[in-house]
């Protein structure tokens, strides 16, 4: 049974909280990829962006409903996510815009989770950890490759 360690790109390309929006398009298409990894100062992962993050910078905005009854204002959904969708649009930086919630994989998790977890999660690339530490990626075209390989 195949392994991450064994497809994974080791030479994974990284972002900073501070890296620009401009700077992480120019990445994206220069070096044809659609995901990166954010990491902190140290290294450690925080989480991933995506060309899907920036994308949605560009959508409508979603109001919340709200019912006005006298003088109060009732949101019928999350005022929460109506601050997050804003500062996604509105971000300079990927601080603004990443995800921290990651789906990562071990060097020694096997091929076939890797394929379910992009499958089921509908995500284009899993970084692969030890501890916090990214020392791989994959992406859908390396599990593609191990379809000719």
């Amino acid at each position: 049974m195949m392994k991450a360690k064994e497809i994974m790109t080791k030479d994974v390309v990284t972002v900073g909280r501070d890296t620009t929006v401009r700077d992480l398009a120019k990445l994206f298409a220069e070096r044809r990829i659609s995901s990166v990894p954010v990491v902190d100062g140290e290294g450690l992962l925080i989480g991933i962006v995506s060309e899907s993050d920036l994308i949605e910078r560009d959508k409508p905005l979603h109001i919340p409903t709200v019912i006005s009854i006298f003088d109060w204002v009732i949101y019928l959904e999350s005022d929460k996510r109506f601050e997050k969708e804003l500062q996604k649009m509105t971000g300079q930086t990927v601080s603004d815009i990443f995800s921290q919630e990651v789906l990562t994989v071990g060097p020694e998790s096997p091929v076939s989770e890797v394929a379910e977890l992009m499958t089921n999660k509908k995500v284009q690339a899993v970084p692969v950890v030890e501890g916090r530490r990214v020392v791989g990626i994959i992406g859908r075209i390396d599990m593609v490759r191990t379809m000719i390989g």
